[in-house]
């Protein structure tokens, strides 16, 4: 304190460093959204990289591969558009999906040292719910290119294009590993 005067101390809010008002209000909750999706794209980085270092045969192997490098650059992408966007990335929220990634390692599959036929799997059904999210999110961010000229409508939709591909991919590879999962010899 100085010259007995108290300077109130506050918590820094998402707001703060936008401009308050409908706008600003419209760009924080745009940057919590983003945010999570980065999370989540994080998660799913992580995990599509993993799914590829530990294929089933090396169709799916090279399938996952080409996956896992589609889902990098998605990854990439959400952050371009941030940064286009000023949306500053939140750090801790990416580091959330990269730790909820490695914990998921740890789900009970009844092997403690192996993985179970039941890993790859449940894994592939979490990417592909995942994968999901993303075209959410790239729909979202579609319609907000109608009003704001900042994002480009036609990458947009090459992003979106791209992430209802993988859907039907991971579909089909996860069909593929229910019948290897379960298949009685």
């Amino acid at each position: 304190m100085r010259g007995g005067t108290r300077r109130r101390m506050t918590k820094p809010t998402l707001t703060r460093s936008v401009q308050r008002g409908p706008q600003g209000d419209r760009l924080a909750l745009l940057g919590v959204y983003l945010n999570d999706h980065l999370a989540g794209a994080t998660f799913g980085t992580e995990l599509a990289r993993r799914l590829a270092r530990s294929p089933v045969d090396a169709a799916t192997g090279e399938t996952l591969r080409a996956l896992a490098a589609e889902i990098t650059a998605d990854r990439a992408a959400l952050l371009r558009i941030m940064r286009e966007l000023g949306i500053r990335a939140r750090g801790y929220k990416a580091g959330a999906g990269w730790a909820a990634e490695k914990i998921g390692r740890l789900k009970s599959n009844r092997r403690l040292l192996s993985r179970s036929p039941l890993s790859p799997l449940l894994e592939l059904e979490v990417l592909r719910l995942g994968v999901a999210g993303k075209a959410a999110g790239w729909r979202t961010l579609r319609e907000l290119a109608e009003t704001d000229g900042r994002l480009d409508a036609a990458r947009l939709d090459g992003l979106l294009e791209r992430a209802d591909g993988q859907v039907e991919t991971l579909e089909r590879l996860r069909v593929e590993q229910a019948a290897r999962s379960f298949r009685t010899t």
